[in-house]
């Protein structure tokens, strides 16, 4: 079956008996991905097919059937996979689970801050680290290739290929594929390359620079910061046997590490948001298997030296209070890291704020916002006839860590309208900027009773939780 006939033109269709094809998502290669349904309760779920007959889809198969054993909280759950046939042209599919967003879909908006770079790093670690244990290798690490699920960061499974392989090499080679590979040898040390390639984009907005095995191994931008750049050089090295390891990268990006550390919070933007514990994963991991350790050993200890049963006790408690401490939360562990979304910046007095989440329908003033107010105060509140909010998806807001900060300087007539815009302070997202631009357009003030210009400050504050909107008044 040609790629035209299957391009987005089967949806509806049945696969195996059992997946409707929902909605056409993308074509890569000759492999056609649609929104499925899958379990039941039934939940969204994703389907790839992919033209059967060839040697490279069986080795494809292979892959799907030995990677539905493996389990890991940052990889993408593959459900199933199997055989079939559309239009009397045989297929393999492969089921996987579905992901709420794409780290490259983002990128074009803008790149990650180092913060957010290092919180998607160690999620990445730790899933290569799992697969080279069980004697895999991803092969494919790139931005595509890096998804969320709810508060998760996870790897791509469909493409996952055993260790030491010795594959066809790749026609179309791009920056992601390993100088080693243009032989066919595909290994642990091939993920890594590929990991620190993904690491300059996602930090640029693009991939380095690099003219082929026969060149220099590819340059860092000198704006990538440390340690981070330290970690793509060190990833980058042709000869893959100097390449950094897992373990070397967890290292510098936790120096004071003592044991291998825990799972990282995941990142979209990437995700921003700290994880919280499925069910019956137990409380926060960060530290606690550390501390059960040193239990288990203490207990060991007391009982082998015949410790008393009551001093048994009296330690089972401080174990406990200890224990409770470090499982809270990282909010209750000085040594766990800072939040990632800071404590609200007071607003000034003068200026009028309010927290909600993004929208885009304008907030009229009133009477009745003036009613609540004491006799006799004013403030900005007076003079705002209509407070237009960003126009910003809540997709978007999830890729901030922390705050983004933007202020307009706007020029108001007489009669209230806004006859110019212009940024005061532009912050550190060229998208957020622009959105809070064309709110400040849109807004209105009250007429001045004395008429001609007067000057406006509108700030903004980009937040997951929504956006903050204040307004003072300024000079000309």
């Amino acid at each position: 079956m040609s790629t035209t006939t299957i391009h987005g033109g089967l949806v509806g269709r049945v696969v195996s008996g059992r997946f409707t094809l929902l909605r056409w998502l993308s074509s890569h290669r000759g492999v056609e991905t649609y929104l499925t349904e899958f379990g039941d309760p039934s939940q969204k779920a994703t389907i790839k097919l992919v033209p059967g007959g060839s040697g490279e889809a069986e080795a494809r198969m292979a892959g799907w059937l030995a990677a539905a054993n493996l389990s890991h909280p940052h990889l993408i759950k593959l459900f199933t996979s199997g055989r079939c046939e559309i239009d009397s042209s045989p297929m393999l599919y492969v089921v996987t689970e579905y992901a709420d967003e794409v780290l490259a879909e983002i990128l074009p908006e803008r790149a990650l801050t180092p913060q957010e770079a290092k919180e998607a790093l160690g999620p990445a670690v730790d899933a290569l680290a799992y697969l080279h244990a069980k004697g895999f290798v991803h092969g494919r690490m790139k931005p595509s290739n890096i998804m969320a699920v709810g508060d998760r960061l996870k790897l791509s499974t469909d493409g996952l290929i055993l260790a030491g392989a010795i594959g066809k090499p790749s026609i179309e080679r791009t920056i992601y594929d390993a100088p080693e590979t243009i032989q066919g040898r595909i290994g642990a040390a091939a993920d890594i390359w590929a990991l620190g390639a993904t690491l300059v984009e996602i930090l640029t907005q693009r991939p380095p620079a690099w003219y082929g095995a026969s060149a220099g191994e590819p340059a860092v931008p000198e704006m990538i910061p440390e340690p981070l750049a330290t970690i793509a050089r060190e990833c980058l090295r042709k000869d893959a046997a100097r390449r950094c390891t897992l373990d070397q990268i967890r290292s510098r990006l936790d120096p004071g590490a003592v044991v291998q550390p825990a799972k990282k919070k995941a990142v979209l933007e990437f995700k921003a948001r700290p994880e919280r514990p499925a069910k019956g994963e137990g409380p926060s991991k960060v530290g606690g298997a550390a501390i059960g350790a040193k239990s288990k050993q203490r207990m060991a200890m007391a009982v082998g030296a015949g410790v008393v049963l009551l001093a048994v006790f009296a330690m089972v408690e401080v174990r406990s209070h200890h224990e409770d401490t470090a499982l809270a939360g990282p909010e209750a562990r000085s040594a766990a890291p800072a939040p990632l979304v800071p404590a609200a910046v007071p607003v000034p007095a003068q200026a009028h704020s309010a927290q909600r989440p993004a929208a885009t329908a304008p907030k009229p003033k009133g009477p009745a916002a003036a009613a609540s107010r004491p006799t006799g105060s004013s403030g900005p509140e007076d003079a705002i006839a209509q407070e237009v909010e960003p126009e910003v998806p809540a997709s978007a807001l999830r890729t901030i860590s922390g705050t983004v900060k933007v202020a307009v300087r706007v020029s108001v007539d007489g009669a209230g309208g806004v006859t110019d815009a212009a940024l005061e302070s532009a912050g550190p997202s060229k998208y957020f900027a622009g959105k809070a631009m064309e709110a400040a357009r849109r807004w209105a003030f009250k007429p001045a009773e004395a008429g001609g210009q007067s000057q406006w400050i509108l700030e903004f504050e980009f937040r997951q939780s929504g956006v903050t909107a204040s307004a003072k008044a300024a000079g000309p």
